[in-house]
Formats: C-alpha cells, sequence, structure tokens
C-alpha cells in the first residue's frame, strides 16, 4: 500500500548522507576556515556507525554507497522493496502503548525484515532515560506520546538532525523547526460529554470557564496523564504562568473528578453519567465505544484557538549517536508512509499528518481547526509544569 513508483524514488539513505555532510560544511564554514580542512571527511557520528556496519560494507564497493560514485546518484530502490533501511536489529523506545502501536511495530518488521527490540514505558521516564544513559544507549530511535519530551531531548543534544525528504511530508506546524522530530500522527485535546445530560448549546465555549462556578463537580480530569500536562504547558504559554495557576486553583476549587493518569477512565465516567463532561483526547472516545459498544457521548472541540484547542502529536526522532542508524531511518520513514498512516486513522483514531490519507469519517479535519498559536517545541518545559501541577496539590 505505501509503495512509491519506482520512478519516484531515490535512495534516502544516501540522499541523507549528502544532506549531513552539507550541514556539516557549512557548520565548519560559519565557524572559520580553520575548521575547513577536516570538511571533506566530515560525518555526524550517528551515521558512522552504520556505514561502516558490517566486514562486507567495508569489501564490497557496491554495498557501500560511497566507494561507488555511481551507486550514491542512484534511484533503485532497497533490495526487496521495502522502506531505507536493512536486515538486523533497531532498538526503539516508545513512550506509546503496546496496545496501540504494537501491530504497527510489527507491520514495520514485516515490511522491511527490520528486528525490532522495543523498550515500552512511560514517555517521560523514557527520555529521562534516555538522557541518563548518555552514548552508552542502546536507543536508536525514540517514539514518543507527546512533542514535548522530543523538544526536551532535542534542547539536551540527543537527537539527530531529519533528512528534509521527511520532514517536508509533514506540515511545519507538526515537525520540529531545527529538523530533529516529526510528528506522525496527531491528537486533538476536546471536551467528551454525555449527549443524555448535555445539550450543544450547553458547552462551554472555552475550556477555561470550566473553572466557573456553574461546572462545580461535573468535570473529570486525569492531571497525571502526559497529554493533559502538555495541555498545562500550552497554558502556561498561552496564558502566562499566573494565568495557568489561577485556572488549575480554581478548578480545584470547583471540586473535579481526578482520575490519576487514566483518560480512558474520564470517558467510561462520562458514559455512564457519572460526571457530565470531561477532558481528554479525541480518540479515547473511539476506543471505549469499541470496547464497550456505544455511549451517549460525543467530542466538543473548543472553536477560535482556544488554549483546550491543542492539536499535540505523537512523534518520532532519531537518537544522536546511536547505533543501527539506518535502520532507525527507515523506521521514521515506514511512520511518514501511507501505510502507517491509515493504521494511525483507522486503528488508533488520530489524526494522519501525510497527504492524502483521510482521517476517520465523522473528526474534523485538521484544516477546520482553529489550533492555538504555540510552537509544539515550546511544549518542552515537562518540569515547570510538573513543579506547577506539584504546588497546587494535582501530583
Amino acid at each position: 500500500m505505501f509503495e512509491r513508483d519506482p520512478s519516484e524514488r531515490t535512495d534516502l539513505w544516501a540522499v541523507y548522507r549528502r544532506q549531513l555532510n552539507r550541514r556539516a560544511v557549512m557548520r565548519l564554514v560559519a565557524a572559520g576556515g580553520a575548521g575547513l580542512a577536516v570538511a571533506a571527511t566530515a560525518l555526524p557520528a550517528p551515521w558512522a556507525v552504520a556505514q561502516n556496519e558490517t566486514p562486507e560494507a567495508e569489501a564490497d564497493p557496491e554495498a557501500d554507497p560511497e566507494a561507488d560514485p555511481e551507486a550514491e546518484e542512484t534511484d533503485a530502490p532497497p533490495a526487496g522493496g521495502s522502506p531505507v533501511g536493512s536486515a538486523g536489529t533497531l532498538t526503539i523506545y516508545s513512550g506509546r502503548n503496546e496496545e496501540l502501536v504494537g501491530d504497527l511495530i510489527a507491520r514495520f518488521e514485516g515490511a522491511t525484515g527490520i528486528d525490532a527490540e522495543v523498550r515500552y514505558a512511560g514517555t517521560g521516564e523514557l527520555a529521562a532515560t534516555l538522557l541518563e544513559e548518555g552514548d552508552n544507549s542502546p536507543a536508536g530511535v525514540f517514539f514518543g506520546q507527546d512533542a514535548g519530551a522530543l523538544g526536551a531531548l532535542a534542547q539536551e543534544g540527543r537527537l539527530a538532525p531529519l533528512p528534509d525528504e521527511l520532514l517536508e511530508r509533514v506540515a511545519h506546524e507538526f515537525r520540529s523547526p531545527d529538523g530533529l522530530w516529526v510528528g506522525v500522527s496527531g491528537r486533538a485535546r476536546v471536551a467528551v460529554y454525555n449527549t443524555d445530560l448535555l445539550a450543544e448549546a450547553d458547552l462551554p465555549a472555552s475550556v477555561l470557564d470550566l473553572a466557573n462556578e456553574e461546572w462545580r463537580g461535573k468535570v473529570g480530569w486525569a492531571p497525571e496523564n502526559a497529554s493533559f500536562q502538555a495541555f498545562v504547558t500550552a497554558l502556561r504559554i498561552l496564558e502566562g504562568e499566573d494565568g495557568a495557576r489561577a485556572w488549575l486553583e480554581g478548578m480545584i476549587a470547583n471540586e473535579p473528578v481526578n482520575f490519576g493518569d487514566s483518560n480512558g477512565a474520564v470517558v467510561r465516567a462520562v458514559g455512564a453519567g457519572e460526571i457530565p463532561l470531561g477532558l481528554v483526547n479525541h480518540y479515547y472516545l473511539y476506543e471505549i465505544q469499541a470496547e464497550e459498544g456505544e455511549l451517549p457521548i460525543a467530542n466538543h472541540f473548543f472553536p477560535a484557538g482556544d488554549p483546550g484547542s491543542l492539536i499535540n502529536v505523537t512523534a518520532v526522532g532519531l537518537v544522536a549517536d546511536g547505533p543501527n542508524a539506518e535502520r532507525a531511518l527507515a523506521f521514521v520513514d515506514y511512520l511518514l508512509r501511507e501505510e502507517a498512516q491509515t493504521y494511525f486513522a483507522e486503528e488508533t483514531s488520530e489524526y494522519p499528518l501525510i497527504e492524502g490519507v483521510a482521517p476517520a469519517a465523522d473528526l474534523p479535519s485538521l484544516a477546520d481547526l482553529e489550533l492555538p498559536e504555540i510552537d509544539l517545541t515550546d511544549l518542552a518545559d515537562l518540569e515547570g509544569t510538573q513543579a506547577l501541577l506539584t504546588e497546587v496539590g494535582l501530583l
């Protein structure tokens, strides 16, 4: 499904190596002429590993594009018609739940012949692990639940630049401005509500309105969840630290029902009529309906660029100085192809981010949503958000 016409294929790996070399030269030029003597041999460390990964690659000029000028410029697809990459092992740190993406990663293995060794845990936990491991990390690629964690890793120099060909498959607002991570699926913040208890006319015009007296005891939330914390980070940016603190304190005074880190529990409570409304990501409605059948619930998308209308992304980045860089690049490439994007639309009910793949039929298109003016890279200050949530007593 995701294969391109052979005439349109490029050897992404060879193109990327040339792109990285150009970037290295540009950095050397910017730094001054002293470094130019080594510019011709400069190659960022993540790729040096893959370049000389096996004795066969060193001995066989056809296996090494650097040794064969004609091979470097070829438009032929990789062997077997798979995305860029070669058979072998790739360690993936996944902050995404295995129940959501395990089947997708198995499809990646089938399409490429690469054996994926996946470590599943919370996105924040894995980001902290990667920082602690430094250059000794076994991870080649980081697959996160939200852009904030990728932004934090990028700030710490733990991500390698991605090739333009991959970055440009996704709109600029859903990728790193520095080319260090790229979104692969979108998730909208919404208010899920019980249609037996609330009419559309009753719904709040802004997420900020939920701190008003009329919503006392009527709202569920999951403040320990990473998606909620990303929303609070956005709120801090849009409303300022004092504004975000005032909203959180107003909400707490309104006695919301706290579901810890479980968005699913919020949706179930709304569906059961225990509370009329809850703050979650849009796709939980579809997940719970698939498990429990039709429920009297609907998603309310906040209008006009409201803080509650944040569209965050799951995102992926290559680990700087990580092993098996070519295979890591193959994983990013796969996630941005039609097969994987269709998986996100049909299996996880998320927004696909490449052109030509439509979201679930009853979702508004991304183009129809008026998003808040925020750079997703700015969501990196998770530590500041958790400090604020601790200060107000939510963590």
